[in-house]
């Protein structure tokens, strides 16, 4: 038999020294669940995050905007020179001049639905998309100056890095927030295991003297805890998905409130969330149950 196979089977007469219900067995099964749902959403964040980064990374990186401010006789003809050096621009796919309802559209917002754009001396805007290669910014800004000296070139830099630096930073701190979660089951299956031991004192002493050895004994309590550990983290993440599933979905907008999920393929990630509480489980209690029994010894 395999020592996998062993280690699931386990051994009955071993199996005896750990209590299987009382206050540390609770405690196990509720700190794993509670943990397990925690990360669940960590990681839903994470993954949700890094999705977000790359949307507004790749959503602003392929287009510009072009601000064109001049007196009233002259708009149109600084608009008609905008458009003639963008079609011979290298890199632009395509430009196109936003209607009045588009930049009332826009303007909404701060100034509300009635802003009367045709007594306002509100500036014309240019939408710009660019190919995958890009475009020499410096270089379609310096014609623009001799073209068009009211045209003001805002390739979207300076909003781009603040958000994508912003969103991976919540990745970092989802992926933070896993492995504090893992630390903290782990002490906390730490002192549970430690309080059964001390528990337990009197049966080990009489397994000493019919000579068992603390590696056997050690053994029987690390297989207790493991698989009560991955019972209660099958619970919590089963739990866990089914709240993040009830989330509102990702919206058109691309709203971080609406798109906390997981998509496709990504809905197998927490699965591994039982497997990597037992294995955090196997390694405190293995530490914990050697260290005890040698104090005791």
């Amino acid at each position: 038999m395999s020592p996998l196979l062993a280690f699931l089977a386990g051994d009955a007469q071993a199996d005896r020294v750990v209590p299987p219900t009382g206050f540390t067995a609770r405690l196990t099964l509720f700190a794993s669940a509670a943990m397990a749902f925690l990360t669940v959403f960590a990681l839903a964040l994470s993954l949700a995050t890094g999705r977000l980064a790359e949307n507004w990374g790749s959503a602003l990186a392929q287009s510009s905007t072009i601000r064109i401010s001049a007196p009233e006789g002259q708009m149109e003809a600084q608009v008609l020179a905008v458009m003639d050096v963008l079609e011979t621009t290298p890199g632009i796919a395509d430009a196109r001049v936003l209607t009045d309802d588009e930049q009332r559209a826009l303007l909404e917002p701060w100034f509300g639905p009635d802003l009367p754009l045709d007594t306002l001396p509100v500036p014309r805007l240019i939408e710009v998309k660019e190919t995958p290669d890009g475009y020499d910014a410096e270089g379609l800004r310096a014609r623009l100056a001799g073209e068009a000296p009211g045209a003001v070139l805002d390739d979207h830099t300076r909003w781009r890095e603040p958000l994508v630096r912003a969103a991976e930073r919540l990745r970092l701190l989802g992926l933070v927030s896993i492995l504090l979660i893992a630390a903290t089951t782990a002490v906390m299956i730490t002192l549970a295991a430690a309080a059964a031991l001390a528990a337990n004192a009197q049966v080990i002493r009489v397994l000493r003297l019919v000579g068992a050895r603390d590696a056997y004994i050690a053994r029987a309590f690390v297989r207790r805890y493991t698989l009560r550990a991955h019972s209660g983290a099958s619970v919590g993440t089963a739990l866990g998905m089914m709240a993040v599933w009830l989330l509102p979905e990702a919206d058109p907008g691309g709203s971080f409130l609406t798109g906390l999920g997981f998509q496709g393929t990504a809905w197998l990630w927490p699965l591994l969330i039982p497997q990597l509480a037992a294995l955090v489980a196997f390694a405190a209690t293995h530490h914990a149950a050697l260290t005890t029994l040698k104090e005791r010894s």
